[in-house]
């Protein structure tokens, strides 16, 4: 927000009200002329101070952005340029720089450049009594350049402030897309291994205490850790490790009576690749474990390649928000993601990169 201050503080208020006034030097220099060359001075000075107080009204104008009122000020400072001619000759064209600088910024880039060549120009060529008025012809020119290049600022200073709220807002939205990501990456692999394992606990309570005991203290320890990657993944440092998402799905698939046919190793994979095949794993298991019904998974790994299989009943038609998201990591990973049905039945997660 300070940025945005500083880039706009010049366009607004007192300094651009100061910057505005600045270029009531022409109308000063004008006037001094009328008062030392013209016949009747009274008339000339009225004429230009009428010029002043509309340029004024005019500049204030096109701060609020009211172009009706804008652009009929700027046709009354010309008709006065043009009412000073017979008081202040060639000095009359420092009126015209004062309404080219007006109106040149807000009109299409080769009408303007029109404009000052023709009264450059007419500032050169006229039938002067102190002959080619040529400081009259630079101060126009220059003076249009140098207030044209300070409204293109203006205008990409407005178009950098948008840009960065933009930005802004983007940076949120995506922040707010990794953590719902995120969240459903963890969770739905901890809840899942959370359900399976009180069911069990729950069938052998009776049969079995000491292992009942056994899966519930693994319940407890899968909830911890659930906290504690919301945790991590809300305040941005989540670690996914392909290593350890295989030792949770071994644990998760023999809850599940699931035979788990898993790497014991992780060395193949380069270290570039680990996090996200870790999200892989992690992702297939969790849908084996909740939607397959299957009674035999198998992980293999190669250095640029990682794939689930599973046997059960395959998979739904529509890919879920686990997939989806899984996906978007891939694709920014670019990689190739595939997930599908597989022959005599089963369901395959392949990801390349």
């Amino acid at each position: 927000m300070d940025g945005t201050r500083d880039v706009q503080r010049w366009v607004h208020g007192w300094r651009l009200r100061l910057l505005d006034a600045g270029m009531l030097v022409y109308p000063a220099v004008t006037m001094a002329s009328v008062l030392q060359h013209s016949s009747n001075a009274f008339a000339g000075c009225l004429v230009v101070a009428a010029f002043a107080v509309s340029y004024l009204f005019a500049a204030a104008a096109a701060a609020r952005r009211a172009t009706r009122p804008f652009w009929l000020l700027t046709g009354g400072c010309a008709v006065l340029f043009a009412a000073a001619f017979p008081f202040a000759q060639a000095d009359a064209f420092f009126l015209a720089a004062v309404v080219l600088s007006l109106a040149v910024p807000r009109l299409p880039r080769r009408v303007g450049a029109g404009l000052v060549a023709a009264a450059a120009l007419a500032a050169v060529i006229g039938p002067w009594p102190g002959g080619p008025a040529w400081t009259q012809a630079v101060a126009l020119v220059f003076t249009v350049l140098m207030v044209s290049a300070f409204a293109e600022a203006i205008r990409a200073n407005a178009a950098l402030v948008e840009a960065r709220a933009e930005v802004a807002r983007l940076a949120s939205e995506a922040e707010r897309t990794r953590i719902a990501r995120d969240l459903h990456d963890l969770l739905g692999h901890s809840l899942t291994a959370i359900t399976v394992k009180s069911t069990l606990a729950r069938r052998l309570v009776d049969a079995d205490t000491a292992r009942a005991g056994e899966e519930m203290t693994a319940v407890e320890t899968l909830a911890r850790q659930a906290l504690t990657d919301v945790r991590a993944a809300v305040s941005g440092y989540r670690e996914v490790t392909l290593a350890g998402e295989l030792a949770r799905g071994r644990e998760l698939l023999r809850a599940c009576g699931v035979t788990a046919d898993l790497p014991t190793a992780t060395d193949v994979v380069g270290p570039a690749h680990q996090e996200l095949f870790g999200w892989v794993v992690r992702e297939g298991l969790t849908n084996v474990a909740r939607h397959a019904r299957a009674t035999r998974c198998t992980v293999t790994l190669s250095e640029s390649t990682v794939e689930v299989v599973d046997d059960g009943v395959g998979g739904s038609a529509g890919e879920g928000s686990g997939l989806a998201g899984l996906r978007e990591r891939v694709n920014a990973a670019g990689g190739q993601f595939g997930a599908g049905p597989v022959r005599p039945g089963g369901w395959r997660l392949r990801v390349t990169v």
